[in-house]
C-alpha cells in the first residue's frame, strides 16, 4: 500500500480477476487481471512476501524450456509496487542462448474498491491497443497499461500481450509494466471514484488527465521519527518496525491542505479518513513526535460542524456496530471527545504552543459541545453523554472519554489562560461520583461495570473490552495521570475481570466476555480481538499497577503478531490459545490497520512507562518492574521534537540515554 494506492494478490503474484486481486488508484480498480505465462506454461513461484507496506517481490522458476537435469535454468523475478509498477525479470544460467515466448493476460472492470471488498465486481472490459500496451474504458474513466520493451504482439480481444526473449546464457531480460488511470476532463469520472463509508473522507485524487503512479520519491514523508526497538524477545522488534511500515503504507494528504498528513483507517473498508480512527492513530505515536497529530487535528477542525445547534462543534462520523446488546455507536462522539485530548497530550509530548493555539479553538468547541450535550436541563437529564442519539442509551466507555476530555481540556484550557477550566473540573468530579455508583452494579462478586445505562436509566451489565477505556485517564502535567472514573477497589476488579480466561484469549482481549449471551469469537464486537482495545488495556493495567496481567496481554498480542508475520489485522477471532493453535483471521478485517499498527506501537513503547511534561521541562521514565519482554532499548523517539532514546533492564529500571538540551528527569 501507498495510499491512494495499492495492489493486492496471493503468494503467486498472479493477477487472476478473482476476489479482490488487482491494481487499484483512488478507490478504482485499474487492473484485475495480469497473469504471466512462460512458454504457455505459469512459472512455478517458489517465494512471494513483502519487502515493504508498498512493494512486493515474487521468485519463480521455469521449467519446459529445455533444462536437461533437476536444476532449474531460468528463474523470475517480480517486482511489484503499490504505485502501479512492475518489473519482470528472466535471468539465465543455462549455457546456450534460449528463446522464450512469454505473455501476460490483462484485464479489468474499473470496479469501485468497496464493490469489490464486498463481493460484488463489475463485469470485464473490452481493451482497445494504446501506445505499448492496452486500454480500458469505462464511463468518464480509462485503465491503460504500457510496457516497456513495447511487445512483439498486443491482441486487444484477448487483452494479450507477446514477447520473444532472446536469453544468451547468463543473461537477463527485464519487461516493466506500468497501469495508470485516465479520467475525462469534465466527465463524469471527473470526481475521485473512491469507496468511502458515511462520516469519511475520500481519497484524494486529480481531476483530469492520466494519474502519475506514486513513488516512494514523492510520497508524503514519515512524520514521525525513525523509532527501532531492540528488545530480549526480537519478536518485539520485527513488530515495531513491520507496524510502522504498514502506518507509512496508509498515510495520507489532507486534500484541502497537503502539508497536512493523517493515517486512512485501512483496507479495504476505510481507505480514506476516519476521524475516531485517525485520532487513535495520532495519539498512539505521539512518542515518535507531533507533527501526525497535527496534521490530523487540522484536518477534523476542518469538517467541524459550525452550524448553531445541538451539534455545534461536533466531528462528523458514521454509525459502527456495537454488538448484540446496544445499538450502533456513533464515531464521531467519540472523536469529538477524542480531539481535545490528543491536542492536551501532544502539548506534553513537545507540539509547539504556537500549534497548540492555533487548534485551541476546534477543542474549545468540542468541549463546548460536550457541556451542551450533558446539560440535565435540556436533552440529557441523567447528566451523561448520550450515545448515539439524544436520548441514549449511556455508554460507559463514553463516560470515560468524555471525563478523560474534561480533565485533559482543562488542562490546555488553563494553559492558555481560559476562565472555562473551573467548569469543566467541576463537571468531571460529578461525572466521577454518580458513575461509581450508576455504572458498577452489585453482582455479590465485587461487582464490574454496567456496558451503558438505556434511557430510563437501567445498567446492562454486560462484561465487554470497551471498559478498558476506564483504564485510560490521559496525561497531565509533571507526568502524572488523571484521576479515573473508577476508584481503587473498583480498578482492582476490572483488572481481574480483563486478566480472566473469559476475556483474555491468550491472543488478546475479546470483545465480549466468553460467558456473556451473544458471545461469538467472530463477532465484530461480540467476542473478536481488537488489537487497539487490548493496547489500550495493556497500558492502562500496567499504569495502574497491574503489570503482571499487562504483561499476560502484551505477550499475547506478540504471539499473535507472530502468526501475521508482525503484520496485525484490525481484529482477529477470540477462539481460546492451546498449545497448538494459532489466531483465527477475520474474514472482513482490515488489514493493514491504522489503529492495529499504532495499537502495537503503543504496547510496546509503553514498556518504557513514559510520561513527558515539555511545557516543564521535564520526563518521567516509569518501566513495569515485571519487564514482561526482557530488557529493551527504544531509539529514535521524539520528546520536545528532539531525539529520545532510553534503556529499560531486565529489572525494570529505566535510563535515559538520548534527550533533548534542558530535559530534567521527573520523578
Amino acid at each position: 500500500m501507498a495510499l491512494p494506492s495499492l495492489a493486492v494478490s496471493p503468494v503467486s503474484g498472479q493477477l487472476t480477476g478473482q476476489g479482490m486481486d488487482g491494481y487499484y488508484r483512488d478507490g478504482r480498480r485499474v487492473l484485475s487481471r495480469c497473469e504471466l505465462l512462460v512458454a504457455g506454461e505459469e512459472p512455478l513461484v517458489v517465494q512471494g512476501r513483502l519487502t515493504g507496506a508498498d512493494r512486493a517481490r515474487f521468485v519463480g522458476t521455469m521449467r519446459k524450456i529445455g533444462e536437461r537435469g533437476p536444476d532449474p535454468e531460468v528463474h523470475m523475478e517480480r517486482l511489484r509496487s503499490a504505485d502501479g509498477t512492475e518489473q519482470i525479470t528472466f535471468r539465465s544460467s543455462a549455457t546456450r542462448p534460449l528463446r522464450l515466448p512469454v505473455e501476460l493476460r490483462l484485464g479489468t472492470d474499473l470496479a469501485e474498491l468497496g464493490s469489490v471488498a464486498a463481493g460484488f465486481p463489475g463485469p470485464g472490459l473490452q481493451a482497445t491497443v494504446h501506445g505499448s500496451g492496452l486500454r480500458w474504458s469505462g464511463p468518464g474513466v480509462h485503465a491503460v497499461v504500457s510496457a516497456t520493451p513495447g511487445p512483439a504482439d498486443a491482441l486487444a480481444l484477448a487483452g494479450l500481450l507477446r514477447w520473444e526473449l532472446d536469453l544468451p546464457p547468463g543473461a537477463c531480460r527485464t519487461i516493466e509494466l506500468r497501469a495508470g488511470l485516465e479520467r475525462d476532463n469534465g466527465g463524469p469520472g471527473g470526481a475521485p471514484g473512491n469507496h468511502r463509508l458515511p462520516g469519511e473522507a475520500r481519497i484524494p485524487g486529480p481531476r483530469t488527465g492520466p494519474v502519475a503512479p506514486r513513488t516512494r520519491g514523492d510520497g508524503p514523508p514519515r512524520p514521525w521519527s525513525a523509532a527501532r526497538l531492540e528488545c530480549d524477545d526480537h519478536r518485539a522488534d520485527a513488530l515495531l518496525a513491520g507496524s510502522l511500515d504498514d502506518l507509512h503504507g496508509l498515510l495520507m494528504r489532507d486534500p484541502a491542505a497537503a502539508a497536512d498528513l493523517y493515517l486512512a483507517g485501512g483496507f479495504p473498508w476505510r481507505c480514506g479518513l476516519a476521524p475516531v480512527e485517525a485520532l487513535w492513530a495520532a495519539r498512539m505515536l505521539l512518542p515518535l513526535g507531533t507533527r501526525l497529530a497535527a496534521g490530523t487535528l487540522r484536518a477534523l477542525a476542518r469538517g467541524q460542524q459550525a452550524a448553531p445547534g445541538t451539534d455545534f462543534g461536533r466531528i462528523p462520523g458514521s454509525l459502527r456496530d456495537a454488538g448484540p446488546h446496544a445499538p450502533p455507536s456513533c464515531t464521531g462522539i467519540e472523536a469529538t471527545l477524542l480531539f481535545p485530548v490528543v491536542l492536551a497530550e501532544a502539548r506534553r509530548w513537545g507540539l509547539p504552543d504556537r500549534e497548540t493555539e492555533r487548534l485551541l479553538p476546534a477543542a474549545e468547541r468540542c468541549l463546548r459541545w460536550l457541556m451542551i450535550i450533558t446539560d440535565p436541563r435540556g436533552s440529557s437529564p441523567r447528566g451523561y453523554v448520550p450515545d448515539p442519539a439524544p436520548g441514549g442509551p449511556y455508554r460507559c466507555e463514553t463516560q470515560a472519554h468524555a471525563h478523560r476530555a474534561a480533565l485533559l481540556g482543562a488542562d490546555l484550557l488553563d494553559a492558555f489562560g481560559s476562565f472555562d477550566a473551573a467548569a469543566l473540573r467541576d463537571w468531571a468530579d460529578d461525572l466521577r461520583t454518580r458513575f461509581r455508583t450508576d455504572f458498577w452494579p452489585d453482582d455479590g462478586a465485587g461487582g464490574r461495570p454496567a456496558a451503558l445505562l438505556t434511557a430510563d436509566g437501567r445498567p446492562v451489565p454486560h462484561l465487554a473490552s470497551t471498559t478498558a477505556s476506564l483504564l485510560d485517564t490521559g496525561l497531565l502535567g509533571g507526568g502524572a495521570l488523571a484521576p479515573g472514573l473508577l476508584d481503587a477497589a473498583q480498578t482492582d476488579q476490572l483488572a481481574r475481570l480483563l486478566g480472566s480466561p473469559a476475556m483474555d484469549s491468550g491472543w488478546g482481549l475479546r470483545g465480549l466476555s466468553a460467558k456473556e449471551s451473544g458471545y461469538n469469537p467472530f463477532g465484530h464486537r461480540s467476542g473478536a480481538v481488537r488489537v487497539h482495545e487490548t493496547a489500550i488495556a495493556a497500558a492502562g493495567l500496567a499504569a495502574a499497577g497491574h503489570e503482571r496481567t499487562a504483561g499476560v496481554l502484551t505477550k499475547g498480542v506478540l504471539a499473535a503478531a507472530e502468526s501475521f508475520g508482525y503484520r496485525l489485522p484490525e481484529m482477529y477471532a477470540g477462539e481460546q490459545r492451546t498449545a497448538a493453535s494459532a489466531p483465527v483471521p477475520h474474514p472482513a478485517a482490515c488489514r493493514p490497520a491504522a489503529v492495529a499498527a499504532a495499537g502495537a506501537v503503543h504496547i510496546l513503547v509503553a514498556l518504557a512507562g513514559l510520561r513527558p511534561d515539555v511545557p516543564a521541562k521535564t520526563v518521567s521514565v516509569r518501566p513495569p518492574g515485571t519487564a514482561p519482554l526482557g530488557a529493551l532499548q527504544l531509539t529514535g523517539l521524539s520528546v520536545a521534537e528532539q531525539p529520545f532514546a532510553v534503556r529499560i533492564s531486565r529489572l525494570g529500571t529505566g535510563v535515559v540515554e538520548t534527550a533533548a538540551d534542558g530535559l530534567r528527569l521527573g520523578s
